[in-house]
């Protein structure tokens, strides 16, 4: 039996070309590229985010030690949504992959919404081991985590996936009819089917832009309690919106009115960053709040409380802080009855730090 493929383009010089795999293999091992950018991705985000909470007056190894708990909690969270949005893909006579492709993560499928949702709930459990809020583990986070999702996009494009409609322009990309050689794993044919829009490309350079965006004002205006975060996620979703339009993969599509449910959620996020980011509270937290309480490990742990105040502010410097589990409950109870002697045991105003 015969079978007709779709008729090859005719492509220009400068179409981007669709790499002709997306994983290799170490011996036995499959090493694939959609995994190694969420690794590559989550790395960079925990490296910049512990240098600003350092910037900021944290403790040394609070951010590793919440990542312990938002990045599991986050890698559920984006499955999850991924599978109760696309659940046709998985369930039903008339799905195209079997019910334990829901487990196949590298073959792709992680949504943002998902991982940010779950991710929090992991980061507020570990902000409270750590003893520090939640709103500003989450602002120093953020410009990491927006890269990190531009890091992440590359792994869509060694999938061939998130893709938009037909485009005669130069930076097309070339779709292939990508059917793998069973022994070598190598594309049989790179003769491309499709021209296209990269969305996934244009959500890479937004993404990079909105952390630009988003480490300017911060700096610029010293924002804190949550406010960078939800200028990420507004910036984000703004994006996200034009460019999930301009998508034609499969996707669910509610309401019956050809409208992808990624749109709709984006429309929704943006608008609630916006009012958070338009009530919260201005300026950024004392650095005096962010050493958080001592846990097993670190340096001052069980230490006693018998550090003179000077040298508490060169801890809030290095990051590792000299605060007892002590002296962190005692001092929070008394910022509890008065924001105003909270405020002055947190030590004279000290210059912007470089971030």
């Amino acid at each position: 039996m015969t079978v007709a493929l779709p008729t090859p383009v005719t492509t220009q010089l400068a179409n981007i070309p669709s790499p002709d795999r997306g994983v290799w293999f170490l011996g036995p091992i499959p090493i694939r590229a959609y995994a190694l950018c969420i690794i590559v991705g989550i790395i960079i985000a925990i490296l910049w985010a512990e240098r600003r909470w350092v910037a900021r007056g944290g403790r040394k190894g609070a951010v590793t030690d919440i990542a312990v708990f938002a990045v599991p909690f986050g890698l559920v969270g984006g499955r999850l949504y991924h599978v109760i949005t696309d659940y046709w893909r998985y369930f039903g006579a008339d799905s195209p992959n079997p019910w334990w492709g829901i487990f196949q993560i590298w073959q792709g499928g992680l949504g943002i919404w998902g991982a940010v949702a779950l991710g929090a709930v992991g980061a507020w459990i570990g902000c409270r081991r750590r003893g520090v809020p939640l709103p500003a583990f989450a602002d120093a986070v953020a410009p990491g985590l927006v890269v990190a999702q531009a890091v992440g996009r590359l792994g869509n494009y060694f999938n061939q996936e998130l893709y938009g409609g037909p485009t005669d322009l130069p930076w097309g990309l070339e779709i292939y009819q990508r059917e793998p050689d069973p022994v070598t794993g190598v594309a049989v044919s790179d003769v491309p089917v499709e021209v296209v829009h990269p969305t996934f490309l244009y959500e890479l350079l937004w993404n990079l832009l909105v952390a630009l965006l988003i480490v300017w004002a911060d700096r610029k205006f010293r924002m804190g309690h949550g406010r960078v975060f939800a200028l990420y996620v507004a910036g984000y979703t703004a994006g996200r919106f034009w460019i999930e339009m301009m998508r034609t993969d499969p996707a669910s599509t509610p309401f019956d009115l050809g409208i992808r449910v990624n749109v709709y959620v984006s429309a929704l996020v943006f608008l609630l960053a916006v009012v958070y980011l338009l009530l919260a509270r201005r300026g950024r937290e004392e650095p005096h709040f962010l050493l958080g309480k001592p846990v097993p490990g670190d340096p001052d742990y069980g230490a006693g409380n018998s550090t003179p105040p000077e040298s508490a502010d060169s801890g809030q410097r290095s990051g590792r802080g000299s605060v007892t589990e002590e002296r962190y409950e005692a001092e929070h109870a008394r910022a509890e009855e008065s924001p105003d002697s909270s405020a002055e045991q947190g030590g004279a105003e000290r210059p912007n730090s470089t971030e």
